[in-house]
């Protein structure tokens, strides 16, 4: 009976959450309307990792010397078509 107790409590906190979610974005004045202490752990957990996810920065693999000439034969053989086409429409 606990065990249910608890699963209903993390839900109900879920909902919460996502609820404070909306309205902050539906009234984005509401943000200094309460302070950043008096939210629930979770909420500040899951809205640092946003942040994080969102500041993270993505890399490409490096591309072998092989890749990087098969990129310029498909841009040169593209470059020639066009150039081709161009030419035949004046």
């Amino acid at each position: 009976m606990l065990e249910l107790a608890k699963r209903g409590a993390a839900l109900r906190l879920r909902e919460l959450a996502n609820e404070v979610n909306v309205l902050l974005s539906a009234f984005p004045d509401l943000h200094d309307a309460f302070d950043a202490d008096e939210l629930p752990v979770s909420f500040i957990v899951r809205r640092d990792a946003r942040r994080a996810r969102a500041k993270a920065v993505r890399r490409q693999k490096p591309m072998s010397a092989a890749a990087k000439r098969a990129v310029s034969l498909r841009m040169k053989y593209w470059a020639e078509r066009r150039t081709g086409r161009t030419g035949h429409q004046t």
